[in-house]
């Protein structure tokens, strides 16, 4: 039987957002204009993405014995994600986002890690039943390097495609990047993983260039207003940006790896993953929030086919 499930190992966070006119400056007391709570973390937000997309998802990660935990568990599971792998850690709070976003719909996010910085190998050992039985397994930077390290060597080696989302960006061992399918870096973080300033196509594919000489089958670098540049050794595409209202920019590159990880579990091939992956990241952030701006299927076919 082909493998059509997704994996999705990493962070929950309770996202408290703040929408203010602009951004203080410091030592400064400005009047923000609403706040709001919503589920995040981006793990939890690329399982819904995924989830969304009409692939059966699996969600693991942790998350403390608190009231944010269990609501995050309760959410997961409203829609249809299987939570039996989120394990509550009797110690650590669940972790939180404080979010700041300003007219321009651009944000600053702090994290609070709390029960995601206690993933451990243990976590990653008990998955790799799971992983076999997953065509794709989704893994990004906010659980701890070691848990990350040994999720993508379990994950490749079980036979799943490893789609790895390189946020928040920080270096990564070497000898890692051949057990990666697909690495789906911005444009900062694929400059600090790479030492190449991504500014236009030229200078993504050449960062795209050095992220395939380490050993990765695929790079997908988001451009934000750009679009997308995708590069494997026998392929290269750029992808433009659709013309949408920008409002929240939140959550739009958790939308664009889960949305890819979805059709990849699928079947779909790279190119056509991405082209739709860069139409669900479009209709995010045209709305507000984490979880609640990623789109259904349904809407994504229907804003591709207009």
């Amino acid at each position: 039987m082909p493998r059509r499930r997704v994996l999705v190992i990493g962070s929950l966070n309770i996202d408290l957002v703040v929408h203010t006119p602009r951004i203080p400056h410091e030592g400064e007391t400005i009047l923000a204009t609403s706040f709001h709570r919503y589920f995040g973390g981006k793990g939890a937000n690329q399982a819904v993405a995924v989830s969304r997309q009409g692939v059966e998802t699996i969600m693991a990660g942790r998350v403390g014995q608190d009231d944010f935990g269990r609501d995050q568990i309760s959410r997961l599971s409203q829609e249809g994600i299987s939570t039996e792998h989120v394990v509550i850690d009797e110690e650590q709070p669940s972790g939180i986002a404080s979010i700041l976003i300003d007219a321009q719909g651009n944000n600053r996010i702090m994290v609070v890690p709390g029960a995601n910085g206690q993933v451990s190998l243990r976590d990653i050992e008990a998955l790799e039943p799971v992983m076999a039985e997953c065509a794709c397994v989704v893994i990004q930077l906010e659980i701890p390097l070691p848990a990350v390290v040994a999720a993508i060597r379990a994950a490749n080696a079980q036979g799943a495609k490893v789609v790895l989302n390189p946020a928040p960006a920080q270096a990564l061992p070497l000898d890692i990047y051949p057990h990666i399918t697909v690495i789906t870096p911005n444009e900062s973080e694929a400059e600090l993983l790479t030492g190449v300033r991504v500014t236009d196509i030229a200078s993504a594919r050449k960062a795209a260039q050095v992220l395939l000489d380490r050993g990765v089958l695929a790079v997908l670098i988001t451009l934000g207003s750009k679009g997308v540049y995708g590069l494997t050794l026998a392929d290269e595409f750029h992808l433009p940006a659709h013309d949408v209202k920008v409002v929240d920019t939140v959550a739009a590159g958790d939308t664009f790896t889960g949305a890819l990880a979805a059709l990849i579990g699928a079947g779909s091939s790279l190119a056509e993953a991405a082209r739709y992956a860069n139409g669900a990241a479009a209709l995010a952030v045209t709305r507000h929030g984490a979880q609640p701006s990623i789109p259904k299927r349904e809407e994504v076919l229907d804003f591709l086919a207009k």
